[in-house]
């Protein structure tokens, strides 16, 4: 019988062998597994690039560097939720950790029962974000492939719409596909660089 998945895998940064430790225990009794331990913010962004790990937990003292700045790089960089590990909750930090993109804490000294549900929770509520922020995305895409439309063709927003979406339907694709196609090849056609 194949072992079963870990609950999440986690990238610990923290220059604190006891604070490790005391992690690395509450997420293996989580059911978690650590895939990356780094002492040094400088290493942090690569070493969890490279894990790719469903979270990362970063202290926010760290010797060589500041762990909110970390968790900003690794946030926008590697595009992996982060927690903060600390013994302070301060105005002024959790305003910069919120700043940053940090979606949760854990305290110190740590509690191994809060482990499990903060990092499932900041774990989800990454995920909806980010799929929140691709719909925007998307949506900006079919709106300026709608405007396209109304302007060559000089249909209606509701007409137009209904054009990219039959085409959708009759190619089985995506309508943001279909879309993308058409603002491609109009930039082609303008001998402009497409825009996403």
């Amino acid at each position: 019988m194949a072992p079963a998945a870990p609950r999440f895998k986690v990238a610990i940064v923290d220059d604190h062998e006891r604070s490790r430790a005391a992690l690395r225990a509450a997420i293996w009794a989580a059911g978690g597994e650590v895939s990356v331990e780094v002492t040094r913010r400088a290493d942090a962004l690569a070493a969890v690039t490279k894990a790719a790990p469903d979270v990362a937990v970063i202290a926010v003292g760290l010797a060589d560097g500041d762990g909110v700045e970390a968790a900003a790089e690794i946030i926008e960089k590697a595009r992996c939720p982060v927690v903060l590990f600390t013994s302070r909750t301060k105005d002024d930090l959790v305003h910069r950790a919120r700043e940053a993109g940090v979606i949760a804490f854990l305290l110190k000294p740590l509690r191994a029962a809060e482990v499990a549900p903060t990092l499932e929770i900041a774990i989800a509520r990454f995920r909806e974000s980010a799929k929140l922020a691709q719909a925007l995305e998307e949506r900006k895409v079919i709106e300026r492939a709608k405007g396209l439309l109304m302007s060559r063709l000089g249909l209606s927003e509701d007409d137009a719409f209904r054009r990219l979406r039959r085409a959708a339907m009759d190619g089985r694709r995506p309508m943001v596909e279909v879309a993308q196609a058409l603002l491609v090849s109009e930039s082609l056609a303008q001998g402009e660089p497409a825009r996403k």
